[in-house]
């Protein structure tokens, strides 16, 4: 099949690689001259773990392209994506579907046979039917049919979940065009993949349900830590104990500082917006949102406090910045909340990130970036673990106590055993997990 991928971005990179990498001639569209240039040397525009090897690997089969020409890569296309970015809208928290839409006409003009065109972007309810009526409205002789497939990759495994899914979900109202999807999604039938086909409004609440449902897994489990270190309970042993029970799973049961990224935070705003105006309020997920974003400020004052009320001239070094591990993204990361407020407290920040120090750079001011997580140490009076790096888990804590002007540790990942750091000597923090007796 001939696949054409609107927007070069993290879902259209990884798309695009990986449908190549079934055997599908893949060009890869961005109006970004720079990143296209970028992407013809083989040089990543954004950080996951094996995309580069992919993407070198199809580009020398001859089967994934660039281009800034979107008419190039439409016109001879059976299936054009679009997967360009649907950022927060400010003002009212609704996704902003511009990109979306103006894709949607160009794609319109430049496609000459029958094509499908698929909404790969996080879009909310009503989406597709609006890209159908762009699209006729600008080409009103155009044969085509619209589809909504969601994307669930995570960022950092976001190759494994595209070649090995849970589900593809394809939102399709036509024959054709479902023989279409099911045709780029076949190599998949050897793993015995469940294709979910539903119509096209059932697709994109779906992608939203999802993210809104893991979002909730997440807030729970933190307010649950926050009233086990009221009562002297583990969070860990309590996420097991209930993580156990098959209609709850253990996926998603980490205690941390709150999520953020690039999906939940702006996709659980988009329902919220969504399920308003369709009289169907999501009470339930606007008091996520609203835990959420109380809890990533309250992680500072909890640094605070463990200095005892404060932090005025002390060095806080701070081990992790993006919102996960295996990834290089800034999006709403609790260290955009965390680290200013420190600063503001006025403390000095020594920060080390094994991959996001160039994009903190550009939205935390003030902070120094060390080279290693043993120099981000070095001098420091409490150590703040933000991101759960799997290299920090490896880091050895007596170095770490040298190195510190002060062994202090509040772990807002829990990567430490808390018995094992105070019987070293250090005074310890973690979330969700029973302190000492005074």
């Amino acid at each position: 099949m001939r696949i054409a991928m609107i927007g070069s971005g993290y879902v259209g990179l990884v798309s695009g690689a990986c449908f190549a990498q079934f055997g599908h001639d893949v060009t890869c569209i961005d109006k970004d001259e720079g990143k296209i240039e970028r992407l013809r040397r083989g040089e990543m525009p954004i950080y996951e773990p094996g995309l580069d090897k992919l993407v070198a690997d199809n580009v020398k089969a001859g089967r994934l392209a660039f281009t800034t020409r979107l008419a190039d890569g439409v016109a001879e296309a059976d299936a054009v994506f679009i997967a360009v970015g649907t950022p927060t809208r400010r003002g009212d928290g609704h996704a902003d579907l511009s990109y979306v839409y103006a894709a949607a006409a160009e794609v319109a003009e430049a496609i000459r046979g029958y094509t499908v065109v698929v909404t790969k972007s996080t879009v909310p309810v009503g989406t597709g039917r609006e890209v159908a009526r762009i699209v006729r409205e600008t080409q009103p002789a155009a044969a085509f049919d619209v589809c909504s497939n969601p994307e669930f990759l995570r960022e950092g495994a976001a190759i494994e979940d595209f070649m090995k899914p849970d589900r593809v979900v394809i939102g399709v109202e036509s024959d054709k065009a479902r023989e279409v999807m099911a045709a780029i999604y076949r190599p998949l039938n050897l793993i015995q993949t469940p294709m979910v086909f539903t119509n096209i409004e059932t697709a994109e609440v779906t992608k939203y349900a999802g993210n809104a449902f893991l979002a909730t897994k997440i807030t729970f489990i933190n307010e649950i830590a926050d009233l086990c270190e009221k009562v002297g309970a583990d969070v860990h042993d309590v996420a097991r104990g209930i993580g156990l029970d098959g209609r709850i799973g253990r996926k998603f049961l980490h205690p941390g500082p709150g999520f953020g990224g690039s999906c939940f935070p702006k996709d659980t705003l988009a329902l919220a917006y969504t399920a308003r105006e369709a009289d169907a309020p999501q009470t339930i997920v606007e008091q996520v949102i609203a835990v959420n974003d109380s809890r990533k400020k309250r992680m500072a004052r909890k640094v605070i406090e463990f200095c005892g009320g404060s932090v005025s001239g002390l060095t806080v070094g701070v081990l992790g910045l993006t919102f996960k591990a295996n990834t290089d993204d800034m999006r709403d990361a609790p260290s955009l909340d965390i680290v200013p407020a420190l600063l503001a407290a006025g403390a000095k920040v020594v920060a080390f990130d094994p991959e996001g120090m160039t994009e903190a750079a550009k939205v935390l001011p003030g902070i120094s970036f060390a080279r290693t997580a043993y120099e981000a140490a070095s001098g420091a009076d409490v150590l703040v673990v933000i991101t759960e790096w799997h290299e920090f888990r490896g880091l050895d804590p007596r170095r770490l106590k040298e190195a510190m002007r002060q062994p202090r540790i509040v772990d807002l990942r829990n990567i430490f055993n808390p018995e094992e750091m105070r019987a070293l000597g250090f005074a310890y923090d973690g979330i969700g997990r029973p302190r000492p007796k005074a």
